[in-house]
């Protein structure tokens, strides 16, 4: 069984931990493995991260080495995506970056209402939704303090997407049951007209009213393959994503994201984040971190 060794040699990269059981080379197969497969860059200070991230599933796998066990990833897709799932850093909170918020109530959102009252479609995607927070925040904002025309609101063709690479955040923000703390960031009136007490009110827990939890479609997606989505979308999220991609990555997937939005959508990305390369002909910035689709609606 894998286990860490004693009187390891000095030139092992993790305390404790021979070099015949995890090394700097099997480090870097890693990192070049979650960069193929998801575009995620693990620089060289990641070493002990990847090592306590992995070690659990080497561990089950009965395996002597992180080397034995990545070697059968080629052939076990299934493990892969545990692999990617457990590298993938899950961080968010719900209003947070709140001027992102504020933005989407004051500038978008009458334009979204009006559209579905009127019957038009109205697409919303989370891209790297991790697990939930940002979605439901946005779904609030949407649907308002008053919860009948909110609910009239949900009624409406509305469809929020919300994806992640990972499969863990996903179960996690389907579940849409959170600490009542973790609620505490939202303005007083959407919580508590969006959100209720989990199996009864001593559990300590709130969880996302059944109405918007209908309006959202999970999807496990890579960011770097194949989108399925045919339509285009009048809101994009995605932020603290591609902080992990390099610059060429980021560049490409910015020009995706513009290019599947309608003419006047939205875009919204990390406050470390920015938009480069193509898709600076494709997009206007209208505040911090926030971009317009350029064309007519």
């Amino acid at each position: 069984m894998f286990a860490p060794a004693t009187g390891a040699s000095p030139e092992g990269i993790v305390p404790g931990v021979s070099p015949a059981i995890y090394s700097e080379a099997d480090f870097h197969r890693i990192a070049d493995l979650i960069h193929a497969a998801s575009g995620i860059v693990l620089s060289e200070r990641k070493q002990m991260l990847a090592y306590s991230r992995l070690a659990p599933l080497v561990r089950r796998s009965g395996l002597a080495s992180f080397g034995a066990f990545l070697d059968t990833l080629a052939d076990d897709p299934a493990a892969l995506t545990e692999v990617i799932t457990a590298l993938t850093t899950n961080h968010t909170y719900f209003h947070r970056e709140p001027h992102h918020y504020e933005h989407f109530e004051r500038d978008v959102r009458p334009a979204l209402v009006a559209q579905a009252q009127a019957g038009r479609p109205v697409r919303i995607w989370s891209a790297g939704c991790s697990s939930g927070e940002e979605i439901w925040t946005l779904l609030m904002v949407l649907l308002g303090p008053d919860r009948n025309a909110g609910l009239a609101i949900a009624r409406g063709p509305v469809l929020a997407l919300a994806s992640d690479i990972s499969t863990n955040a996903l179960a996690g923000a389907r579940a849409a049951t959170y600490p009542t703390a973790a609620l505490d960031a939202l303005p007083e009136a959407l919580r508590k007209q969006w959100c209720v007490p989990a199996d009864g009110s001593e559990t300590g827990q709130l969880t996302i009213d059944p109405a918007m939890q209908a309006m959202v479609r999970f999807r496990r997606l890579n960011l770097l393959e194949d989108w399925p989505m045919r339509g285009a979308f009048d809101v994009i999220f995605c932020r603290n994503v591609m902080i992990y991609f390099d610059a060429s990555t980021k560049d490409r997937l910015v020009e995706r994201f513009a290019r599947q939005l309608v003419p006047g959508g939205y875009l919204y990305i990390g406050h470390s984040e920015r938009v480069g390369g193509p898709a600076s002909a494709l997009l206007e910035p209208v505040g911090p971190t926030i971009y317009r689709r350029k064309g007519h609606i």
